[in-house]
């Protein structure tokens, strides 16, 4: 099987991948993916799961395909049992509630004195609709369905507020809070949960559609800082103040952190890497392994701000869904689309990224649900595997073998061990991957199938005792779309067809065991979880 290279070169180990140990026979190759489990590299949120729900109404329509529908926080129905089925499996799913629209929303407090009307169309109004406005009825509505449900809610606030647009693009002037004051105020009187409030969407950098520059934001979320210090004083806790809610951009992030300071809980920014959902050639930027390493910058560079910034603040991802303008259909909502998206959880979580919100939880061709019948589309079971498998505590993580192989790796959930996450993007290679811990051992099979481990260090192979933990059985979880297609929306568990049945229930998401002794088998254009019954000192 060639040498094994098991010693890592680097302090943080990402996907690296090689030729070495892999040996070609009739589509089947070898590898091996090493864990060094001796600390964890980050450390995730235990709700790392997030998704959104957005303003958009059913006249938002891209490319000539309206994929909204009746999804918006205006109009969602939340007596629908799927849904309400589909939010409750991940007790608790966080939930931000936000997006383009959310900077033109006016709430409808006592202090509103305008009509309670809802968004227009009109191309000639930044960002295509006239303001539109929350009522509190709705509010009320929403909130109740977020108690049965479980939900933690993240709620976008409208930053535009008191600010003109100049014919430049920048929006400048102080944010007016009154009205979200006013909103906050309501909220905290209602009793309401709310696990953290969010000043704007997508106004950092150079923006979308309009701009805030970073130290005038800075100063609009320390204003919120004390809006929330002085409506939750004397309670047990208050909600996360949480900005800026945009793209990246090094420069104004810095600014914005070194001004904040610890006034600042959340720092969130937005994925869509994939390019316009209009793009034909978005499969194959998801099948290529050079392209998905190529976000990695945006991860580590906000992790190299807050690693030397004095803020105390954390990463979240508060919006991603890949390809923008609301996806496309049979791509962002089909099996193809967990490539891209467990992709993202892994490498998130590997930077330290503590949440990832999805762009959505319904709406548009990337909602977690369909649209009309509120079904689960594939990535929904990829995130709820996520979510039930995968501990916090992330572990470095490498790969010799297939260059088509992601690999990562995360302490276990509420059990002992580790789970992997094994994605093969190659469409005819099966891969045999062996699994590697640490730097002093790795599990060989001998003639015989019997396991030694070997310690690099002393160059001597010691054979491991019977009913040892690699003795017993692992839990793997394979997941694969229905007839092989790529742009199906029904995936394939173990073989078997994940649905909801005639009374809107999640179905159980059963693993197959296998002994622990055989190399984990990941079919072409496939993904798996594998739960590991070794505990690592990383996980301890």
């Amino acid at each position: 099987m060639g040498l094994l290279f098991l010693v890592c070169m680097f302090s943080f180990c990402f996907v690296s991948v090689s030729s070495q140990g892999v040996a070609a026979q009739g589509g089947n190759v070898q590898g091996t993916v090493f864990i060094d489990g001796k600390a964890a590299i980050g450390r995730i949120d235990e709700d790392f799961i997030c998704a959104t729900l957005d303003w958009w109404p059913p006249e938002k329509c891209d490319y000539g395909t309206c994929s909204w529908g009746y999804a918006s926080l205006i109009n969602l129905d939340l007596n629908n049992r799927i849904l309400l089925n589909a939010v409750k499996a991940f007790t608790p799913l966080k939930i931000r509630l936000g997006g383009t629209l959310q900077d033109k929303v006016i709430y409808d407090t006592e202090d509103n004195h305008l009509p309670c009307v809802q968004f227009v169309r009109n191309t000639s109004e930044i960002f295509g609709f006239t303001q539109g406005c929350l009522p509190m009825y709705r509010w009320d509505e929403l909130n109740a369905f977020f108690k049965k449900a479980g939900v933690k809610v993240v709620f976008g606030l409208n930053a535009l507020a008191g600010r003109s647009i100049q014919p430049g693009g920048s929006a400048v002037g102080a944010w007016n809070y009154s009205n979200a004051e006013s909103f906050i105020r309501y909220t905290a009187q209602k009793n309401y949960s709310i696990y953290g409030w969010e000043l704007g969407n997508e106004l950092s950098g150079s923006g979308v559609g309009t701009r805030v520059a970073a130290d005038q934001y800075a100063s609009d979320t320390i204003s919120l800082y004390k809006i929330i210090q002085r409506i939750y004083s004397g309670r047990d806790s208050r909600p996360l103040i949480i900005a800026p809610g945009g793209f990246y951009d090094e420069a104004w992030f810095k600014k914005f952190l070194d001004i904040t300071g610890d006034y600042l809980d959340v720092i969130t920014h937005h994925i869509y890497n994939l390019g316009p959902g209009v793009d034909e050639h978005l499969v194959e930027k998801i099948l290529n392994p050079s392209y998905l390493d190529g976000e990695a910058s945006t991860f580590s560079g906000l992790q190299n701000i807050l690693k030397t910034s004095k803020t105390s603040a954390k990463a979240w991802v508060g919006e991603a869904g890949g390809a923008y303008n609301s996806g496309r259909n049979l791509v962002s909502n089909a099996f193809v689309y967990s490539f891209w998206y467990l992709d993202q959880l892994g490498m998130a979580s590997a930077y330290d990224t503590k949440s990832y919100c999805r762009q959505s939880l319904i709406g548009g061709n990337y909602g977690l649900l369909d649209t009309t019948t509120f079904a689960p589309n594939p990535d929904y079971y990829s995130a709820l595997l996520w979510h039930r498998l995968m501990g916090r505590n992330v572990l470095s993580t490498s790969f010799s073998g297939s260059k088509m192989i992601r690999a990562y790796a995360l302490c276990a959930k509420q059990s002992e061990g580790t789970t992997l996450l094994l994605i093969n993007l190659d469409n005819s290679t099966r891969v045999h991957v062996n699994v590697a811990f640490n730097s002093t051992f790795t599990l060989l099979p001998d003639k015989h199938g019997h396991h030694w481990s070997r310690r690099l260090h002393k160059r001597e192979v010691i054979r491991l005792p019977q009913g040892s933990a690699t003795d017993s059985t692992r839990e793997e979880y394979h997941l694969s779309a229905k007839d092989g297609n790529l742009h199906s929306q029904t995936m394939l568990l173990n073989g078997k067809i994940l649905t909801v049945n005639p009374s809107g229930d999640i179905p159980p998401l059963e693993p197959v065991y296998v002994n622990s002794s055989k190399p984990i088998v990941v079919a072409p254009f496939s993904i798996v979880f594998a739960h590991l019954p070794q505990v690592l000192p990383g996980c301890r």
